[in-house]
């Protein structure tokens, strides 16, 4: 009993200590967070990462069998799969985190924001780097897939459900499947919560085809006339 009790408090304060930049970066992106203690006691996404940061130097020294198991570990409480593989920067956030999916050759910057049902993941069965590479200050909205070695550049937005199959430049935005790069007034839109406020690039041009074609009407109105 209190060996347990004693557990879950050592738990919480090395969390705590060793975890203070997820923290801070949970604290200042996911407005739902009121207290340090709720984020080391509540948050599957910081639990990911604790179990992550057990399992990785793992990984690195060659341990047979471990660091898949913490991994799966992880996978079965928190539903969020991170490879121990994986290398992963400071300050990441995965926000509600279910179905969150990152590859063994995954590289991600400081700090990211990823949110639910996102994958870090490959196109086949090639050997090597086949993972995403993201770069600092990235959000990636819900359900979106990114696949492949490619670079997505710094402070860049991939938009909900988008499947990125090509590199991203830097301060950039992409929507759509499959993904391609688009700008709100020509400039970066905030990066934080800003999903409501992302352009979708097929509906703008449809409806600049429609306006096209409402004006060529009414010219061959005006002709006929």
């Amino acid at each position: 009993m209190w060996f347990c009790v004693v557990a879950v408090l050592a738990f919480w304060l090395g969390t705590l200590l060793f975890f203070r930049g997820e923290i801070q970066a949970i604290q200042e992106r996911d407005p739902a967070a009121r207290s340090a203690l709720e984020i080391v006691a509540l948050y599957s996404g910081l639990h990911a990462l604790v179990f992550h940061r057990l399992a990785h130097p793992l990984w690195k020294m060659k341990v047979p069998f471990l660091p898949r198991a913490i991994s799966q570990l992880s996978r079965i409480l928190t539903g969020i799969e991170i490879h121990p593989g994986a290398v992963i920067g400071r300050g990441l956030l995965i926000d509600h985190g279910t179905g969150v999916v990152i590859g063994e050759t995954a590289v991600v910057g400081d700090n990211v924001t990823l949110y639910q049902g996102v994958t870090l993941g490959g196109t086949g069965k090639e050997t090597g780097k086949r993972h995403p590479t993201l770069g600092n200050n990235i959000v990636v909205g819900a359900g979106a897939k990114i696949l492949g070695n490619i670079v997505v550049g710094d402070n860049s937005y991939i938009g909900a459900n988008a499947v990125v199959l090509q590199g991203v430049p830097p301060n950039a935005t992409v929507v759509g499947v499959p993904g391609y790069v688009t700008k709100q007034d020509g400039e970066k839109i905030d990066r934080k919560l800003a999903h409501a406020q992302i352009l979708d690039p097929v509906r703008e041009e449809l409806n600049a085809l429609r306006q096209r074609l409402a004006a060529l009407e009414a010219q061959t109105q005006r002709n006929t006339d």
